[in-house]
């Protein structure tokens, strides 16, 4: 829906959208369907996948020569990369969104998913509003969240919210001509996602269990990231980054000389 708005114009003005690579392939996909621009930006491995302004900055020349960029597309816990942005790299991010005009997109579905000790989510409104003004009264942003991912994995209902920040009055009341005439997912996943953003507070009757089967299911996906960077790391020509979040690894797989030669002559 967010897609929809922002895209326009044709050839040189036809709407550019920064994706993070590796990437969601959703995002490349719906940038496909839409008629936009896909401008790629490369997360830097060798950092454990962080995140580089100047690569932004290089990715918004390159894509000026022959489009309009207008949207950056961040994933915070990474997918698939499973790293955990700084709170100094998103204030860098906001800092160049305003500076450049950028609608940012902040995909953080997985933000419950935090496992590297050092790592710690900062979503990106409540930096952008720390921030202060001239950033937090101008920057555009549009912040996502799911059922389906996270701790909760209910993968069936395809429950989700967007909460919009900063968008001119008017093309919000667009926005909801466009959500209104889709049609409204099914009532027990709207039961869902009311669970999902007001889970039991203390005192109430289900809070002690909730909090305890949740904890299970991150030490669970915790003690897995670390098992799956060990014996990652234990192959021969495998090397893989510490998992800090989310529910992935990106092992490097290198190649012998001799498979490479084969691979050539066939």
């Amino acid at each position: 829906s967010i897609l929809k708005l922002l895209v326009a114009g044709e050839g040189a003005t036809r709407t550019g959208v920064l994706v993070p690579i590796p990437q969601y392939p959703l995002y490349s996909a719906a940038i496909a369907e839409l008629g936009a621009v896909q401008l790629n930006y490369y997360l830097d491995e060798e950092r454990c996948w962080a995140l580089d302004v100047a690569e932004l900055r290089r990715a918004l020349a390159e894509g000026r020569k022959h489009c309009a960029p207008k949207a950056l597309c961040i994933i915070n816990p990474g997918n698939p990369t499973g790293q955990v942005q700084s709170r100094e790299c998103i204030e860098d991010v906001i800092k160049l969104a305003f500076e450049e005009k950028l609608f940012l997109l902040a995909d953080e579905v997985y933000q419950d998913n935090i496992y590297a000790e050092g790592s710690a989510f900062h979503s990106f409104k409540k930096v952008l509003f720390e921030m202060g003004p001239p950033y937090s009264e101008v920057v555009e942003l549009a912040s996502f969240h799911s059922t389906s991912k996270g701790f909760m994995g209910e993968c069936g209902f395809r429950g989700g919210y967007m909460e919009v920040v900063n968008m001119d009055p008017e093309v919000y009341q667009q926005l909801q001509k466009l959500v209104s005439v889709r049609l409204c997912p099914p009532v027990p996943g709207q039961i869902l996602l009311d669970v999902v953003v007001d889970p039991p507070q203390p005192g109430d009757p289900s809070y002690e269990r909730f909090m305890a089967e949740k904890q299970e299911v991150l030490s669970n996906l915790a003690h897995k990231a670390r098992l799956t960077q060990e014996i990652f790391n234990r192959a021969p020509g495998i090397r893989c980054n510490p998992v800090q979040g989310a529910m992935y690894s990106f092992p490097r797989i290198e190649l012998p000389p001799r498979a490479c030669a084969a691979a050539k002559v066939l």
